[in-house]
């Protein structure tokens, strides 16, 4: 066998060990606050027991049900509830942790606490300058996200202004995920947007939560119920998950597993159960 063909023998066999690779690898995509929750972690973990990989993907909540009920994804990340329309209608919602709704400012903006009619004010467009609040005489730059739907849009009308059609005031600057939304208000001292506890912790050197009427959102009170705008994270899987997903499912709801994810800073199901289901679920 000569050199070029050689070379195209080792090519070839280097694809079909690629091809048998992507075959078997789990793919995750969805909500990226699920993602920097516990996804990675929890995800290195099951790869280090099994040897299965995972390849994850920030895509959004919405994103996260519908590829997993069309069959595009084996496994979905949402941060908010299935809808009752037909994209969503061939996904089954895992519930595996718990995260809260918070409301973040630039680290150098001197503004700690804030009071739950006040916040509801900011995102009516009725207060617009921080020193309506006790702060700064500056305009409150708020950041929220486009559309009803996405999870921290979604679960921000359901649990601060128990509507899901509210409209948020058209002073608000749109952007399309957290991502960009946190960052925004890391780089401008006078913004202020509302995001998830999972990821505004890991990014306390440049956004600060802050507590609302005194209380704040650490992950004591949070899992107390102390703190009161908590939500669920899920995991997404088709009604019947094959097997290899099946196996992925049983380790994140395994005390291994679920240690992980309280190693993030995640509320975990044990540590929410006394306080936090009966009264999200009542």
């Amino acid at each position: 066998m000569n050199r070029v063909r050689l070379r195209g023998f080792l090519l070839l066999l280097c694809l079909l060990s690629i091809s048998a690779q992507a075959s078997e690898m789990l793919t995750w995509t969805g909500c990226g606050i699920v993602k920097k929750a516990f996804m990675k972690e929890l995800s290195d973990a099951y790869m280090e027991k099994s040897g299965e990989i995972m390849m994850l993907t920030a895509t959004g909540a919405t994103r996260g049900i519908r590829s997993v009920a069309n069959g595009q994804y084996d496994i979905g990340g949402s941060c908010r509830h299935k809808l009752s329309i037909p994209e969503e209608e061939n996904a089954h919602l895992h519930h595996v942790a718990w995260d809260a709704l918070v409301f973040v400012v630039n680290r150098d903006n001197p503004i700690e606490s804030i009071t739950f009619e006040h916040l509801r004010k900011i995102y009516r467009g009725e207060i617009t300058n921080w020193k309506e609040i006790g702060g700064h005489d500056q305009l409150i730059q708020l950041y929220t996200r486009r559309g009803k739907i996405n999870g921290v849009g979604y679960m921000l009308r359901k649990l601060i202004f128990n509507d899901p059609d509210f409209n948020i005031s058209p002073r608000a600057k749109r952007v399309k995920t957290s991502a960009p939304l946190e960052a925004a208000i890391a780089r401008n001292r006078w913004a202020a947007g509302i995001t998830g506890s999972s990821s505004a912790h890991r990014q306390k050197n440049t956004i600060k939560m802050l507590s609302i009427d005194g209380v704040f959102p650490s992950k004591k009170n949070v899992a107390s119920g102390k703190y009161p705008y908590f939500r669920p994270l899920y995991l997404v899987t088709h009604p019947e998950p094959e097997e290899k997903i099946a196996k992925f499912l049983n380790f994140a709801f395994s005390p291994e597993g679920q240690a992980v994810i309280s190693s993030q800073g995640t509320v975990n199901l044990d540590e929410g159960k006394r306080t936090l289901f009966p009264r999200f679920y009542k």
